[in-house]
């Protein structure tokens, strides 16, 4: 079993070793040995494998320099370690390398190479196979490039884990440490290229892109990335596309019709650029421009297509590309390559013959497979003639430096760099084995690895715990997921205009490290759009909206497709293409373009304003008045008409209507707290002081001529100290209103937004209502009393009680006030002031008008009537209508008592009223200047009942005539003692107040 096993191993191995001749290798012994994976061709040619005979290995074409440049940085870096007398002294690395033709079959069968050694070492044959030449085991893997293919390789290289270390695969889902164990690279997670290309799209305000991905383990997962950065970011993807290089004629064509057919400008491609050529040749030949293209590392930089002849399609690309290193002595290296010079290198007499276009004529083999190669790269490249017929001998004499490769494009080191820092990462993870000391080792029991015996899984376990500074200073460690965390450089790609070539100028770069937002820089100055232009191009759905709208979804369109919408009142957008209105503060408003919020206006009843100066003015006239007719009643103070109406009390009344008037400028301008504590205390405090004066006034003078007999008492009841005593208690229920308002609930300042979204009404609250109500409606109940009492004086003497213009100016007030209730309650922010105002107003001109201008007018006007003959024959005229009505009342009742006992009727023999019966209407009293010539002779007065007409005779001389004063005298002693009437008696109490 262990022959058989042993056999079948070594057919295996000589059948690998087969299929790669010494042409298609690079080799070279020594103690420990690295394997290595570069394409050094772009493809294979395909091949139809019918199956009539054994198959046989497919052909690479198309030839890599820049794949040879990395082979070269691995070897240089090996010989740089070797000559190294501190680095693995008394070591010798030997290497590996095979081509894997960019494809996955070519790397698998590679790399089965390097698992069928290890394979054999580990079964330890030696004692059953006669093996002359031994190779050691693989113990470290640089490779591959592709994502796809390192997938594919990790995945047979852990089964042993044999370490990998790859330099351009940098798809995320290498960094699963469950699938591929033995993975680790010294390029960037995809996670970061990836965001960082949303983070370019934001930077550029566009949201409608499109995206195109290589149908491999890289471009769909760092396709997959980017669409979850651009969903974070509100960007649009307009169509999604798989390509590869393998794709038929048909579905790079549908591919092309999507792209030609979108409406985005931008376009996103993760993918190499073997798999992205086919599309971009059929895009050159369509001449589909105008579009900008976000470059992968992978393709950004790639020889195949960064040519002259793509630039007018594809002049706008920005990529990625790793971080340059230097490599001191590299170029000197690269041109010392020669076929006859590099014997461990299979791949330099290739590499030599594509160069010059020449052929090596001690090769049959070789210019057989350069026929291909010839072939394939005329095809893609145009660089060679297609058979080795057409092609002249090499010399090897030629100058390598002579011609223009990407092999000597040393400018920027890259790739070759990672495949420099490669080599050196699994060195360093030797040194360790080699300088570890017992018991402070990574294995068990803290032992070490054998440095002349060391496996595989052993270097493995050593990578992992690697930390060492490069040539550069930088620290090199790879995390828990086998990264290496690195920044990236912008490229934009320009037209030299010395050879016309495409160049690479660096625009920018993303640092990783940096926190979120301050990653990304760009000089914008640098970038050249389309190869010339400075202006950024537009890649939008729709257009941005303008400050002060807002963008709106429409049905049924991605969120990129918008309508803009203007912002509603009270918000504003001071952005472009906003998202969303923001609300103004609680004391602004936006303004008419909604771009910004301005200061709210504020309106309260100003001093300023037409409506405040007409009230005040008027207010003032009111003030100028009261004070006015308080100033004619103090200078006629002593006359009859001012003490005919209570002289003190009127004095009080005036001094309330100035305070009524001056209640109301407390409502005018700006509200404070202080103000809206004291105007409605103050007008409500100065309203009842006012119809206080008036009740007591009016009642006053009621009960005095509707007493039976006045006496001292009457006399002492009626007096100032009574009257004066009834305001206060009056006045006092109020104040106590007030002060339990103040207390509990106090009005104060507030500013008011409910009622109009752009002003603010600066207005005063209340505090409560009800005490309003309570202020209000004790007013009116003091004024309704008030009416009360001068309706039912309306008939006594005019200068005691002005009973009609009391009266009217009740009437007056509770029309102002009735008016108010539903005035005030659907008025709002200024006019509620002003309504109140209005009212307070109408109200106290309504009084001082009815009670006082009849009198200023008869004090100023109308001396004549300002007598004291005046006011009594005034008084006596009331006295005997009111005595001539009780007699003519009791009359009747007399002659009906005698009509029922017989019939007979007649007049009281002792009285001097002469009364007949009659069925006239009433008439009127006898104007007062008739009064005044009737008293030459005596006043004689007819008062008129509903049942007949007394004549009363009364006469006024003057003092000096004794005589006729005791006729008078006498007869109005006999009038009265006839009457039986003390009604009289009642009314001459009253002449001494006069």
């Amino acid at each position: 079993m262990t022959s058989y096993s042993c056999c079948l191993i070594l057919l295996l191995f000589t059948w690998n070793t087969a299929a790669y001749g010494p042409n298609q290798r690079a080799q070279k012994k020594g103690d420990i040995i690295l394997g290595g994976l570069f394409p050094i061709h772009f493809g294979v040619a395909a091949k139809d494998q019918d199956l009539k005979s054994r198959p046989e290995s497919v052909e690479c074409i198309r030839y890599n320099f820049r794949g040879f440049r990395w082979l070269q940085a691995m070897i240089f870096a090996i010989e740089e370690i070797n000559s190294s007398p501190t680095l693995l002294p008394n070591m010798t690395l030997g290497y590996r390398i095979f081509d894997t033709c960019n494809t996955v079959s070519k790397a698998l069968e590679a790399t089965l190479s390097f698992v069928a050694q290890n394979k054999i070492d580990s079964l330890n044959l030696d004692e059953f196979c006669n093996c002359s030449e031994h190779i050691p085991s693989t113990i470290a893997v640089v490779g591959a490039t592709g994502s796809g293919i390192s997938t594919a390789v990790a995945n047979l290289l852990g089964l042993f884990y044999i370490p990998q270390v790859s330099y351009a695969s940098s798809s995320r889902l290498l960094s699963n440490k469950n699938q591929f164990k033995s993975f680790l690279r010294t390029i960037p997670n995809d996670e970061h290229q990836a965001t960082a290309m949303a983070d370019i799209i934001e930077y550029f305000r566009w949201n409608w892109v499109g995206t195109i991905a290589a149908d491999d383990d890289y471009g769909r997962p760092g396709i997959e990335k980017f669409r979850e950065e651009a969903e974070e970011r509100d960007i649009c993807i307009d169509f999604s596309e798989l390509i590869s290089q393998y794709s038929d004629e048909e579905e790079i064509q549908q591919v092309v019709e999507v792209i030609q057919n979108s409406t985005a400008r931008v376009i996103v491609v993760f993918s190499s650029g073997p798999d992205l050529e086919p599309l971009i040749k059929e895009i050159v030949r369509r001449n589909i421009t105008g579009k900008i293209w976000l470059a992968s590392e992978a393709w950004a930089s790639s020889s195949l297509i960064a040519v002259p002849e793509f630039f007018r399609v594809i002049g706008s690309t920005i990529g990625f590309a790793l971080k340059a290193g230097q490599i001191p002595g590299f170029r000197e290296f690269l041109q010392k390559v020669h076929p006859k010079k590099s014997t461990n290198n299979g791949f330099a007499k290739e590499f030599w013959e594509e160069t010059f276009n020449c052929y090596l004529p001690d090769g049959s083999k070789t210019s057989s497979a350069s026929t291909s190669f010839h072939k394939g790269h005329e095809e893609g490249l145009g660089a060679g003639n297609g058979t080795s017929a057409f092609r002249p001998p090499c010399t090897g004499d030629e100058n390598i430096t002579s011609v223009e490769t990407p092999y000597m494009d040393y400018t920027h080191l890259r790739i070759s760099y990672n495949v420099y820092l490669a080599v050196y990462s699994i060195a360093h993870a030797l040194q360790d084995i080699y300088t570890c000391t017992p018991g402070k080792g990574l294995f068990t029991n803290g032992s070490c690895a054998d440095i002349k015996k060391v496996e595989a899984w052993q270097v493995l376990k050593h990578l992992r715990h690697l930390n060492f500074t490069n040539n550069m200073g930088e620290q090199v460690d790879f995390d828990e997921f086998g990264d290496l965390v690195g920044n990236y450089s912008i490229i934009n790609w320009h037209l030299s205009p010395e050879d016309g070539s495409v160049v690479f100028e660096e625009v920018g770069h993303y640092n990783v490290y940096a926190k979120k937002g301050e990653r990304l820089f760009i000089n914008e100055n640098k970038i050249l759009w389309g190869g010339f232009s400075k202006e950024v191009p537009f890649s939008n759905c729709s257009r941005d909206c303008l400050p002060g709208t807002r963008k709106g979804i429409i049905e049924g369109e991605p969120t990129c497709c918008f309508e803009c919408v203007d912002c509603p009142d009270g918000e504003y957008s001071d952005e472009t293409d906003a998202s969303a209105c923001d609300k103004c503060p609680e004391d602004y408003w936006s303004n008419e373009n909604h771009t910004s919020c301005i200061p709210k206006q504020i309106e309260f009843l100003a001093w300023t304003e037409p409506f405040g100066i007409a009230l005040t003015l008027f207010a003032v006239l009111g003030i100028f008045l009261t004070s006015f007719v308080l100033g004619v009643f103090t200078k006629f103070r002593n006359t009859p008409i001012v003490k005919a109406t209570n002289r003190e009390l009127s004095y009080l009344l005036l001094f309330s209507l100035l305070c009524c008037f001056s209640s109301s400028l407390f409502f005018i301008g700006e509200p404070q707290n202080w103000t809206c504590r004291l105007r409605q205390p103050a007008f409500g405090i100065s309203f009842v002081l006012c119809i206080s004066c008036i009740l007591v006034k009016t009642n006053r003078v009621l009960l005095v001529f509707e007493a039976k007999i006045p006496t001292s008492l009457h006399r002492k009841w009626w007096g100032l100290n009574l009257q004066f005593l009834l305001v206060f208690l009056c006045t006092f229920v109020q104040i106590v209103i007030c002060v339990i308002w103040l207390y509990t609930a106090p009005p104060s300042s507030y500013r008011n937004h409910e009622l109009e979204d752009e002003i603010i009404f600066i207005t005063c609250h209340e505090g409560s209502l009800m005490a309003l109500g309570f202020l209000i409606g004790y007013t009116c109940l003091l004024a309704a009393i008030c009416f009360f009492f001068a309706f039912k004086s309306r008939k006594l003497p005019e200068n005691f009680n002005e009973a009609k213009f009391i009266t009217f100016s009740m009437l007056i007030f509770f029309i102002v006030w009735i008016s108010f209730i539903p005035a005030y309650a659907s008025t709002y922010g200024k006019f509620v002031s002003a309504v109140e105002v209005i009212a307070i107003l109408a109200a106290s001109f309504g009084l001082l008008a009815c009670i006082f201008f009849n009198k200023v007018y008869i004090i100023l006007f109308k001396p004549s009537r300002n007598t004291i003959e005046e006011v009594r024959c005034s008084t006596a005229a009331h006295a005997f209508k009111v005595a001539a009505r009780a007699t003519l009342r009791r009359s009747n009742v007399s002659r009906k008592r005698s009509n029922s006992l017989g019939g007979s009727t007649g007049s009281t023999p002792s009285s001097s009223i002469s009364s007949k019966s009659n069925h006239e209407d009433p008439f009127p009293l006898p104007a007062c200047a008739e009064r005044q010539r009737q008293q030459q002779r005596g006043c004689k007065q007819k008062v008129s009942f509903g049942s007949g007409t007394v004549t009363l005779s009364l006469s006024f001389e003057e003092p000096q005539k004794n005589a006729m004063a005791n006729r008078n005298a006498k007869r109005r002693n006999s009038l009265e003692a006839q009457n039986s009437d003390d009604s009289l008696m009642r009314h001459r109490a009253l002449l001494p107040l006069q």
